[in-house]
């Protein structure tokens, strides 16, 4: 989990909005995902992955930001 301390914040933010809007036209995948998990219809390996593809960025920034108030260390 050593990765995520050299990683720079700034670029994880970054990463994860343009993950979370991508791509913006004409719907970002992960609203149609929601919207098909909602509906029943996310059940196709690929669209799973896609989910979890799109939320990784996210989940390293969330990993990243419990591991510095836990460990006190600077964000940077």
């Amino acid at each position: 989990m050593r990765f995520i301390d050299r990683v720079p914040f700034v670029f994880l933010l970054l990463a994860t909005l343009f993950m979370l809007g991508a791509p913006f036209v004409p719907e970002p995948h992960l609203v149609e995902k929601m919207r098909m998990l909602a509906e029943g219809t996310l059940t196709k390996p690929i669209d799973i992955f896609d989910v979890f593809w799109h939320l990784l960025p996210a989940t390293l920034l969330a990993v990243k930001i419990v591991r510095l108030k836990r460990g006190g260390r600077d964000i940077g």
